[in-house]
């Protein structure tokens, strides 16, 4: 008999991939000697792992070219945001399938250990049988998150505080912003952990997260009288959200001309921008609230370069932490991200270099950074430096573009777009440039 609990029970509209039916359990085989069939389902399933992951489609073929090669069979593969098609061939016979995901994030964790597993397949996994293999695998895909929906709301929160401050916020849109996005942020998380969808999981966030700065504002100002003025932060409280590892990956997979994931990606950003700001803009009008300047503040020079360092190392080691990424390499990105988003800022003021410029500058820096210490730590390199730009990804910019667009103030609408456009098409071009110069392999499209 059916019970209220199973009527109750919503059904997958994708339905799992059992991968251990490709394999024999008494059978110990090396996967070198394994059938056609077999040896695909471990090259696509580590494909679609690491696209779970969150990283490019060019660095997901490079992984599975590599098993395919040590077992000698050959693989082509058209990748997407979501799926993954592809072909292995072994002398007159060939294995087709497709995969797809049921949703995307980002799992810095996880993709180092994929990459680990890659690299150290000739040696580690060579010998072993397809169940192995995929007993292995089953090990690596149980990494889900390292950390609870409270551990990720406050490094959220930190992240988005020290945002605040970059962008020229005081100590008042600080404290609010850090509250807003917190909270914001835990309600993501519960809601992803529901599987609930993403228009539901955005809007959900980015309202809790401006009710609640503008909650605490208004307590702050009865309490302790202060200016209303403050209330230009409430953008910051919603910064978490800015899908900035897509936004970068999604340029640097189209430098690399795999124009389908690139668009994807980039269709994927610009939904979550939308709906994220269309709905900061709509509570915006019901509270009352306008993207108005911050108030001034006043530091010395060397003053401005310490609390930049602090505070970009604080947003980069919070964005990290949201990735997934283990303490270490959320810190190696923390520090990465200090000196070269640093750089930008005062390459911007001391300089007067336009933002766009200094964006590319930064991210150059920041990919070269990267590279020296990916030899070093044997880190993925994506892992690092992408967590260390989002925190150059023009949020602000954005909102204050939809804001002004939802206004029709079609001016300032068009000049915010165009800043932030032009910011954006720089971050992964100076990524990109540093990985010409660093990695000869990047710099080949055969």
């Amino acid at each position: 008999m059916r019970t209220k609990k199973n009527e109750a029970t919503i059904k997958k509209n994708h339905m799992d991939v059992l991968w251990h039916e490709y394999t024999d359990k008494k059978d110990l085989t090396p996967i070198t000697g394994a059938s056609l069939s077999e040896k695909a389902s471990v090259i696509g399933r580590v494909g679609i792992m690491m696209l779970a992951c969150g990283t490019g489609a060019w660095r997901v073929r490079s992984s599975m070219n590599e098993l395919s090669e040590l077992m000698n069979v050959t693989c082509t593969v058209d990748i997407g945001l979501m799926s993954i098609n592809y072909t292995c061939f072994d002398g007159n016979d060939s294995f087709s399938q497709s995969l797809c995901l049921t949703n995307t994030g980002v799992n810095t964790s996880q993709l180092n250990r994929l990459e680990k597993l890659v690299s150290n397949f000739a040696t580690d996994e060579i010998g072993q049988s397809c169940e192995k293999i995929h007993s292995r695998l089953d090990e690596i895909e149980k990494i889900h998150a390292l950390y609870s929906p409270v551990i990720l709301a406050v490094f959220a929160a930190l992240a988005c505080g020290a945002f605040t401050f970059l962008l020229g916020g005081g100590i008042v849109e600080m404290l609010c912003a850090f509250a807003g996005a917190g909270i914001g942020n835990y309600i993501r998380c519960k809601l992803s952990k529901h599987h609930f969808t993403l228009f539901l999981c955005i809007i959900s966030s980015v309202s809790t997260a401006c009710l609640t700065y503008t909650v605490l504002l208004k307590l702050l100002e009865l309490i302790f009288a202060v200016n209303l003025q403050h209330e230009a932060g409430y953008i910051c409280s919603m910064l978490f959200i800015i899908p900035g590892f897509p936004f970068i990956t999604s340029g640097i997979d189209l430098a690399k001309l795999d124009m389908r994931s690139g668009t994807e990606r980039l269709a994927y950003s610009m939904i979550i921008v939308t709906v994220a700001t269309m709905t900061a803009w709509i509570l915006a009008m019901v509270l009352g609230l306008k993207p108005i300047p911050f108030l001034p503040l006043e530091f010395a020079l060397w003053q401005w370069i310490v609390f930049r360092l602090l505070a970009s190392f604080c947003g980069v080691l919070g964005f990290s932490i949201m990735f997934n990424s283990p303490i270490r390499l959320a810190a190696a990105a923390g520090i990465i991200g200090a000196i070269s988003n640093t750089t930008r800022l005062e390459l911007i003021d001391l300089l007067s270099l336009p933002p766009a410029a200094a964006a590319f500058i930064g991210a150059f820096f920041a990919g070269i950074l990267a590279s020296t210490l990916k030899g070093m730590a044997g880190y993925p390199r994506i892992s690092i430096t992408v967590p260390s730009i989002v925190i150059m990804v023009p949020g602000l910019y954005l909102y204050k573009g939809f804001y002004n667009l939802g206004i029709m103030n079609l001016t300032a609408a068009a000049s915010w777009l165009a800043s932030a456009l032009l910011i954006i098409l720089a971050l992964p071009l100076g990524l990109i440039f540093a990985r010409i110069i660093t990695d000869k392999t990047f710099r080949y499209c055969t």
